[in-house]
């Protein structure tokens, strides 16, 4: 694998190293054996610490309020939602020490170099700008409630921290979450050990039946889910002798843990009556006693700029995935400052709405996700993984690759799960619309279309050359 030249927009200094206060100057390009460094270890905490915050929580929130569950009905469905999202983390990580590129590069195996522009866009949206905005607007909710200063004024000091972060770069991520875990684990503990003894276990649950079970793991799903597209972008560093079950074994444990424990504490203040009027920070903490209360409060702005640490970072790193010419100046760190001031955008237009917002954007998220992974998964199984690393790693940067398959299942996984299967406010698909108890089922049909149909239409592809089998040109039939 070659680098690109030191002036190129994805040039990597050849000193970075393991850095921690430098402005780390890789794009998409392949991380050189002589700068490899780290373990698998880091990604333990590097995957836990951004999932400790309030945007997890309102998962388990809104499982009890708003999907009609039951706390241990709602609990089932994030345990259940939750580690199928942190298995697939797990397993991707993989291709960070094996390629050295970011997630969004290893898709060019599934779906070509020019196919793989749409979910690297997608991915470089939902990340940087979508996600961003969540978490900035909690942030911004919870610095506002601690301090009394105005909801706009908080949002830009928060964004400001996040948008540091990420431009400093890949070992100042790490960095940062690894200080950040212990800070949140013991604060969100001490929470959750007195929500549990104040909540009402047996309350909760308007009737939300299948349906709504449905519905929450489709949400617990999408949220763990929701991190698989990052997978490599934090252990392309690892070297490639990294131990391969610890590299699946941290990321996995991290995201489950984190994930299943803080949204299973927001099932659990569900069933507490908050004061009327209260924003949804406040309703978290009302129930606290005031030291603790504001310890959550501070514990939810740091969780937030973790998450976006993490989000505003692999946003710019997907949109330097899509393999366009861009000009030298537009690099990494000029795409973050880019996404992180489009995130800001969006959170200050939903400030006003920000628990309905999430609730349709922690659903329709997975409604991309699933078939992308879907495809991606099978591609793992049946492409070309009989082939040489070396094999694969070209076909990376190979321009003319093709993979039509790919992005044919990607869209005809979304193109029939998605208006079939739908259940948004404002847009209920033709099985919910008939039959309410199915609730949305959306990102299981995307997951299961796009699979079957890329391993229907890769094998038929193929040809008599067999799998792995060399680089695919335009004109060439696609596998």
């Amino acid at each position: 694998m070659t680098t690109a030249p030191a002036d190129s927009p994805g040039a990597l200094a050849p000193a970075y190293g393991d850095k921690v206060i430098a402005v780390e100057t890789a794009g998409s390009d392949p991380i050189p054996d002589a700068e490899r460094h780290g373990s698998p270890l880091q990604l333990l905490w590097t995957w836990a610490s951004p999932n400790i915050e309030f945007a997890t929580v309102y998962i388990g929130v809104i499982s009890v309020l708003f999907f009609g569950l039951g706390f241990w009905q709602a609990t089932a469905a994030i345990v259940l939602g939750t580690a199928l999202g942190a298995i697939t983390q797990g397993v991707l990580s993989l291709d960070g020490p094996r390629f050295g590129v970011p997630q969004m590069v290893v898709g060019r195996l599934s779906f070509g170099f020019r196919g793989n522009i749409l979910p690297a866009a997608a991915n470089g949206l939902v990340a940087g700008v979508g996600w961003f905005a969540v978490n900035s607007v909690s942030a911004a909710f919870a610095l506002n409630t601690l301090t009394g200063l105005r909801p706009l004024p908080s949002l830009l000091l928060v964004v400001a921290a996040e948008i540091l972060i990420g431009f400093i770069g890949h070992n100042f991520v790490h960095t940062f979450e690894k200080y950040a875990f212990p800070a949140l684990a013991v604060i969100f503990l001490l929470a959750g050990g007195w929500t549990l003894d104040h909540a009402d276990l047996g309350g909760g649950g308007t009737g939300g039946g299948i349906g709504g079970f449905l519905l929450a793991f489709s949400a617990a799903w999408g949220y763990a889910a929701g991190w698989n597209p990052y997978a490599t972008d934090y252990s392309r560093y690892l070297p490639r002798t990294a131990d391969k079950f610890r590299t699946v074994l941290y990321p996995a444990a991290g995201l489950f843990v984190s994930v299943a424990l803080v949204a299973i504490i927001g099932a659990a203040s569900a069933t507490i009556v908050a004061p009327r009027g209260a924003t949804p920070t406040a309703a978290f903490t009302g129930h606290l006693p005031g030291w603790l209360g504001d310890l959550v409060l501070i514990a939810i702005i740091l969780g937030a700029v973790s998450a976006n640490a993490l989000n505003v970072y692999s946003g710019a790193i997907s949109l330097t995935s899509l393999g366009l010419n861009l000009p030298t100046w537009l690099s990494r760190s000029v795409l973050v400052v880019v996404s992180g001031v489009a995130g800001t955008a969006a959170a200050w237009a939903s400030l006003s709405d920000a628990g309905s917002a999430y609730e349709a954007f922690l659903l329709v998220i997975a409604y991309w996700v699933a078939p992308w992974l879907g495809v991606v998964l099978t591609e793992r199984l049946l492409q070309g993984r009989t082939a040489s690393d070396e094999e694969l790693s070209t076909r990376l940067s190979d321009r003319s690759f093709t993979n039509r398959p790919g992005i044919a299942a990607l869209l005809i996984g979304v193109a029939v799960s998605v208006p079939l299967f739908s259940n948004q406010e404002k847009y209920v698909g033709y099985v919910p619309a008939h039959w309410p108890s199915f609730g949305d089922i959306t990102p299981l049909v995307g997951f299961l279309v796009s699979a079957g149909l890329y391993a229907v239409l890769s094998r038929a592809g193929r040809g008599p050359a067999g799998p792995g089998s060399g680089r695919r040109t335009p004109g060439a039939a696609a596998g």
